[in-house]
């Protein structure tokens, strides 16, 4: 498998490139992570079963649009391929730490410069990608309340119900989340997806972001995210609100938002997760009259 890498490594850089040094990184729970060296140069490599290519085709499309905006640094990409029974993406490397609260009112300030970068006036993507290992849909909408009650939380409880995980009637539950978003019509924001802490770190150049899952979205759900799994500093916030302050009604809609992320883990991994749900959705009055 390494052998394959190298050689088509070689043919990208358009010079030999022998693996001299491999170090295992942490990476999460979905990839096998790695970092890879010649003596010369390094690079970030994640492996998964070769079944799986499509959550790399997904995330480079992901960083492309991200880098397009040339608001917030992100990893960039190298290659992406298989080998027999693998499939891998590739990345420079940057020698990462934690972001401490200088970086982070910097990193706030540049998401608030991304989600008001571009101009769309729909809400999706031009790719279905990923969340983790769940399929994401991002069928364009121009209503935002229809996007976010079809094809997040729908979406998501449709999931659970296929494995046996019952939290209400679906029919009943969208309704009720379009009606909670009706009048709200956020300008259409790139997002991260998924911005929890565990997806940011600080290099020699400043902050970083990586594993995003794009859309065109309301910016508060990535706010909304920072603040389900904590993490992130006051300065983040502050940072943000320098530049693009929040409207008044985001605390009355972050347990929405977050419900998705909340119903993503029911489906990857169920136990607390699934009563974590049943509580949000009793608050957020869910179920109708």
């Amino acid at each position: 498998m390494w052998q394959a890498i190298s050689h088509q490594l070689s043919e990208v850089l358009d010079r030999p490139f022998k693996i001299s040094e491999k170090e295992a990184v942490e990476g999460g729970d979905i990839n096998e992570c790695y970092c890879i060296g010649d003596g010369n140069e390094r690079f970030f490599v994640k492996l998964n079963d070769r079944e799986q290519s499509a959550i790399f085709e997904s995330e480079v499309e992901s960083l492309d649009a991200l880098n397009e905006s040339d608001c917030i640094q992100v990893p960039q990409f190298i290659h992406m391929g298989t080998t027999k029974d693998k499939s891998f993406l590739i990345l420079n490397y940057l020698p990462t730490k934690v972001i401490d609260d200088t970086a982070a009112y910097t990193l706030g300030q540049q998401l608030a410069r991304l989600h008001s970068w571009g101009e769309q006036g729909e809400y999706g993507f031009d790719y279905d990608n990923y969340i983790g290992l769940t399929p994401q849909p991002n069928k364009w909408r121009r209503r935002w309340c229809r996007f976010f009650a079809e094809q997040r939380i729908a979406w998501q409880l449709q999931l659970c119900q296929e494995k046996g995980i019952e939290l209400g009637n679906i029919d009943t539950i969208t309704s009720r989340v379009i009606q909670l978003l009706m009048n709200h019509k956020p300008k259409p924001s790139l997002l991260h997806g998924d911005l929890w802490h565990g997806n940011t770190a600080l290099t020699v150049t400043g902050p970083i972001i990586f594993d995003p899952a794009c859309y065109w979205g309301d910016r508060e759900c990535d706010i909304a995210l920072t603040e389900l799994f904590g993490g992130f500093s006051q300065s983040f916030y502050d940072g943000y609100q320098s530049i693009w302050p929040l409207d008044e009604g985001y605390a009355e809609r972050k347990d929405l938002y977050n419900l998705y992320h909340i119903l993503n883990h029911c489906n990857l991994f169920g136990g607390s997760y699934i009563h974590q749900a049943e509580q949000l959705i009793d608050k957020l009055q869910l179920h109708g009259d």
